[in-house]
């Protein structure tokens, strides 16, 4: 996670400040939020961005993906991070996790209209897809409710 973050913001002197929502708000939340999976990315006082990080489930197992947010809530950059499956691996490919880069709370994202399968990993694309649509709805409600 640090080095994507090092990558995407170009500096190595940045803290990660975990994001809390009220037990009320996150049992509505399509996406759980906790300390440990959601950041704000500061250097100093300034914010830089939000990263948020999580698992979705594979074929037989699950594996570990980190979405990157600019200060306005949109994504510059998205990784899987672990891929524990022989097959499906594909969607950790930089050309098809560009398919979500600025989208925001507002946006939808489905494996069925507007985000490319790839064949010998559907599971994975449509895990992905509905994790990162999930996450997009959570941003949105959170926005909304100025929490974020």
């Amino acid at each position: 996670m640090d080095k994507e973050v090092e990558k995407v913001f170009d500096t190595t002197n940045y803290s990660f400040v975990p994001i809390t929502v009220s037990k009320a708000v996150n049992e509505k939340l399509p996406t759980k939020i906790t300390t440990d999976n959601f950041f704000q990315i500061k250097e100093g006082n300034n914010l830089l961005g939000y990263a948020f990080v999580d698992q979705a489930a594979s074929k037989t197992a699950q594996f570990d993906y980190l979405v990157i947010f600019n200060p306005n809530l949109e994504i510059i950059h998205s990784k899987v991070l672990i891929y524990r499956e022989e097959y499906g691996g594909e969607i950790g490919s930089k050309r098809w996790l560009e398919q979500f880069i600025g989208k925001t709370g507002k946006d939808r994202v489905s494996h069925e209209t507007n985000i490319d399968g790839i064949s010998g990993a559907t599971i994975s694309v449509r895990s992905m897809t509905t994790s990162m649509d999930n996450l997009l709805q959570t941003v949105g409600i959170l926005q909304e409710k100025k929490m974020l």
